[in-house]
């Protein structure tokens, strides 16, 4: 019900009192059950996070299981996007059980990062991802890529920009293309020195 609120009105239009009238309950009843706001909204994104169940296939290429990963995570933040702007900007929001935590990091192991240094290679894929989101949801992204040089005579806006699943392609593919050259010229850096 929590989540059917949020989705409806926003996350800051919650209240306890809100709850309590659309389960038909009294308010202080949902403090035998949950101590403040702030915990329903912990267990309405644990719950949400939960829907999060991509199958990459183990036997395709890494990049393509990165662009299914990212895709079904944006599915996910289409379908509530009130919750999950508001739970982007908690640096809590991914944690070590994460599900797309746990599909990036089995990703990026077998694309040859090093188990050591996966959690800092997944770090900034997974920011990247988020970032390109909250500015999709939020409707930046939109903004954004009609935005034309200035100069160009018209206020430097075009009628419309590029549809945002193509914008969100592109970004995804800079990050494929940034990791895959990291990837690459480690790959070389170590047989140089294997051959030395």
């Amino acid at each position: 019900m929590a989540l059917r609120l949020i989705d409806a009105d926003g996350v800051e239009a919650l209240t306890m009192r809100k709850l309590a009238t659309a389960l038909n309950a009294n308010p202080m009843s949902l403090y035998h059950h949950v101590p403040n706001k702030d915990a329903v909204l912990q267990g309405v994104a644990r719950t949400v996070g939960a829907q999060f169940r991509t199958a990459t296939r183990e036997d395709a290429a890494w990049q393509d299981r990165i662009r299914q990963l990212a895709e079904d995570f944006r599915t996910l933040a289409h379908r509530h996007p009130e919750l999950m702007t508001y739970s982007f900007a908690r640096p809590d929001f991914i944690q070590p059980e994460d599900p797309f935590w746990l599909g990036l990091t089995a990703v990026l192991e077998d694309a040859g990062v090093p188990e050591a240094e996966t959690p800092q290679v997944a770090a900034p894929v997974c920011a990247a991802v988020l970032g390109v989101l909250i500015a999709e949801v939020n409707g930046a992204l939109h903004q954004w890529s009609a935005l034309l040089p200035t100069g160009d005579g018209d206020g430097g806006r075009a009628d419309t920009g590029p549809d945002d699943s193509r914008m969100f392609r592109l970004a995804l593919e800079m990050i494929i293309a940034g990791l895959d050259s990291r990837l690459t010229s480690e790959r070389i850096g170590r047989d140089s020195s294997d051959s030395s």
